[in-house]
């Protein structure tokens, strides 16, 4: 007799919380519904409906993967970012909600300038899926998005996404090592850089440490490696009316509102995550400090 879909829901969530998984349920039912590509609604409404052996040997496969600790995203290969489906890879870091954070904090800025000049330019500096850069440019019509990273298969993954999504025409990629190879100004500067310190990587939990790229996590002794390479270099990228928008780490953003005030920058607002943490901050160029 075939499995139903109630049947093989419970078992994988009694299979992850056996685990020790401590969202064995919500694993159980994100993890089900999108190797079927079911609505999650459609696990209740549909429940009784059979599973092939096929697919049930799909699932139970995935099942035993997540019970190892990898991330249930990384298993079905993609991930929803601002109501964009993002494909993953080896090399690109799984854009979280906190980081919606970010394109919510830049889109009044994108709109404002696009309306000002027509047009509104954005580079997304260690783009890796593409996430935050596309996201901008599904929101905003008018802006065109430059992606660099210093991994091809970043760049190859986010090449991929905008066209998935439609955004192919308006998004280019570059091979930098943040602002380095990367020529021009641009209105909008944004970026989710490696920001935890080296010392903390090997306590991260499993689903982190083993399964998300150390380029993209390790952000030097202190954390700040990349912050001191994009504020030094930022002023000769930025468009006089330009913004640039940073993640941060949730105890940073004093320090990366020095370092960034160094290089004549002003901070216009900072804005918390989805946790009450302190994660995006916004800054301008002071029109008092010299431009570089």
């Amino acid at each position: 007799m075939p499995e139903t879909l109630d049947n093989l829901l419970a078992e994988t969530r009694d299979r992850l919380k056996a685990a020790g998984i401590e969202s064995a349920a919500l694993d159980a039912r994100h993890l089900v519904s999108g190797l079927l590509e079911l609505a999650l609604a459609a696990l209740v409404t549909r429940g009784r409906e059979p599973v092939s052996d096929e697919d049930a040997a799909r699932i139970r496969a995935a099942v035993e993967r997540r019970a190892a600790h990898e991330p249930v995203y990384r298993i079905l290969g993609e991930r929803e970012f601002s109501g964009l489906k993002l494909k993953l890879s080896k090399e690109t870091l799984e854009p979280r909600p906190d980081t919606e954070t970010m394109v919510e904090c830049l889109i009044p800025h994108a709109r404002r300038i696009a309306l000002k000049k027509g047009s509104c330019r954005i580079v997304d500096l260690g783009t890796g899926t593409g996430a935050i850069c596309l996201a901008l440019l599904d929101a905003v019509l008018d802006a065109r998005g430059l992606g660099t990273d210093i991994s091809e298969d970043a760049l190859a993954t986010a090449c991929e996404n905008a066209r998935r999504n439609g955004l192919a025409g308006r998004f280019e990629t570059l091979r930098s090592n943040w602002l380095e190879a990367v020529n021009g100004r641009f209105d909008i500067i944004v970026s989710n850089p490696p920001y935890i310190r080296s010392n903390v990587i090997p306590d991260l939990e499993p689903e982190v440490k083993f399964h998300d790229p150390a380029a993209a996590l390790d952000g030097g002794e202190d954390g700040l490696n990349a912050y001191r390479a994009i504020a030094s270099d930022a002023g000769r990228h930025l468009e006089p009316d330009g913004v640039i928008g940073l993640e941060i780490g949730f105890d940073q953003k004093q320090a990366v509102t020095a370092l960034f005030e160094a290089h004549g920058f002003h901070m216009l607002y900072a804005a918390k995550d989805l946790g009450g943490n302190d994660r995006v901050l916004v800054f301008e160029h002071d029109p008092a400090a010299p431009r570089v």
